[in-house]
């Protein structure tokens, strides 16, 4: 699988440098899984391992607090995720996913990114099943047989280890990401993951070069300027 996941940041940092949009971003993701899971870290471990990742991007405490206080309240947006699929330049292959409260609105938005760039969006599963949903762990540690053990024995169902000059990636189904967390911690005291997300991982990757890439480039920083987009997922080696 490679790269990917730091493929795909790098392609997020590229077109997105405004710590503002990073801020809505985390605090949108924050207050809808607080919202649907519970306000306290403890019991909803999606919301603690969203908060560690906000955290480690550099997202300040009082970006995340409001978001807390703004479930705890019960009021506010009603936000639902909604994800859209579709061709890019050079025939490459692109999974936008979003937090909207207003549908006709994002996806109209989306469209345009696509229709401007001469992209072509699709229904969904258009492209997904050339995708792996895939949620990926990645932390130092030199013993791969250790690490599969303990996944193992907690019953993690593994598709993927890989090591990189003594840093481990885990790659598990999407559906086993909370189970493979829990799993880790309660066997490396103290770890600290550089990575823990649930990802879309193409199964191959291509480039785009000339006016393609330069229209792709447009696609990317068209999609993060809009507020409704959470996550881009591509298939394109940057």
């Amino acid at each position: 699988m490679g790269r990917a996941y730091q493929n795909r940041k790098e392609s997020m940092a590229k077109t997105s440098d405004m710590k503002a949009k990073v801020y809505s971003r985390y605090g949108r993701e924050i207050y809808v899984c607080a919202k649907n899971g519970g306000v306290e870290p403890d019991s909803n471990l999606a919301l603690r391992s969203l908060i560690d990742r906000a955290k480690k991007d550099q997202v300040p405490g009082h970006v995340i607090d409001k978001a807390l206080d703004k479930a705890k309240g019960g009021g506010g947006e009603d936000f639902a995720p909604a994800r859209y699929e579709g061709y890019g330049p050079g025939g490459s292959m692109a999974i936008i996913e979003c937090l909207t409260d207003n549908p006709n609105r994002t996806f109209g938005d989306v469209r345009v990114a696509f229709t401007k760039t001469k992209c072509k969006i699709g229904t969904q599963g258009t492209v997904a099943h050339m995708f792996d949903h895939a949620a990926i762990f990645s932390f130092v540690h030199d013993d791969e047989d250790t690490v599969l053990e303990a996944l193992m024995e907690a019953d993690v169902d593994v598709t993927d280890i890989e090591n990189e000059n003594g840093v481990l990636t885990v790659f598990t189904p999407n559906t086993e990401f909370a189970k493979a967390r829990q799993a880790l911690t309660e066997a490396f005291e103290g770890i600290d993951f550089d990575v823990e997300e649930i990802q879309f991982i193409p199964h191959a990757y291509t480039t785009v070069d000339g006016e393609e890439r330069e229209l792709f480039d447009k696609f990317l920083a068209m999609l993060n300027d809009l507020d409704d987009v959470q996550n881009v997922y591509h298939n394109v080696e940057l």
